[in-house]
């Protein structure tokens, strides 16, 4: 395949930035996009020209790093699969393909294609997790929990932070991964005893670091890579509203 790469090259947070043409060729349909990618860099490292910056880390729809916007969708045009596995065969010889860095204010560009994400560990260093503070809990393993809690706390903790839903959402809203973070904790024994405090402070802090707002266009959910469902949203504003009433 030769293709047609239209890129956003940023130097830094502070620079305009543009988009630049580039053209690769021969690369196979069975390459994943990064490949794709890591061919660019090493034809353009021999030609003696700056590579192009881009996250990547397991390479296995993990860990959420490979986080890019292509022809217009977090991802590209591809459902339930993050960047890394995206393949080639996607696309169609001689196709021009656009791609760009998240654009979101709470993620701002670091290099290229390359974004600052975290404002999501920020929001999780407020509340997403159960401290060692919570009293006498009994093993885990000795706490029965019904299946369908269960396999919906599962469900939610499958989120892997990638911001495809910040990304996607019209306002840059983060609701979906907040929800996730305070369902999965949420439905189970363990994540009650703060619950309260928790939820109240995780949506305190995606406000204070400039998410947009909510506004259930659904957007979130159909590009999130693990399917993540905005039900958790809804469970989200009930433990919010539970925790102010309790104020």
């Amino acid at each position: 395949m030769n293709l047609k790469l239209k890129i956003w090259r940023q130097k830094d947070a502070h620079d305009k930035g543009r988009f630049e043409e580039y053209h690769v060729e021969n690369v196979s349909e069975g390459s994943s996009f990064l490949e794709m990618l890591d061919i660019l860099n090493n034809n353009l490292i021999h030609e003696g020209k700056e590579p192009i910056a881009f996250d990547h880390d397991c390479r296995e729809g993990i860990c959420g790093m490979c986080s890019l916007f292509i022809d217009g969708r977090a991802h590209g045009p591809d459902d339930d699969v993050t960047t890394c596995q995206l393949h080639m065969r996607k696309f169609k010889d001689g196709d021009t393909i656009t791609i760009e860095p998240w654009r979101s204010k709470a993620f701002p560009v670091i290099k290229d294609l390359v974004v600052d994400r975290s404002a999501y560990d920020k929001i999780l260093q407020a509340g997403g997790y159960v401290s060692v503070n919570t009293g006498g809990v009994p093993d885990a393993n000795a706490i029965p929990i019904p299946k369908k809690n269960a396999d919906e706390s599962m469900d939610a903790a499958a989120c892997i932070g990638c911001g495809a839903c910040v990304a996607t959402c019209k306002n840059g809203s983060a609701m979906l991964f907040v929800a996730a973070r305070v369902s999965s904790l949420a439905l189970l024994p363990q994540g009650k005893v703060e619950a309260a405090r928790r939820a109240k402070a995780m949506v305190a802090k995606m406000d204070e670091l400039g998410f947009g707002g909510c506004t259930n266009t659904g957007a979130c959910e159909a590009e999130c890579p693990k399917g993540i469902s905005i039900a958790h949203i809804a469970r989200l504003n009930r433990e919010f509203l539970c925790a102010k009433l309790k104020d």
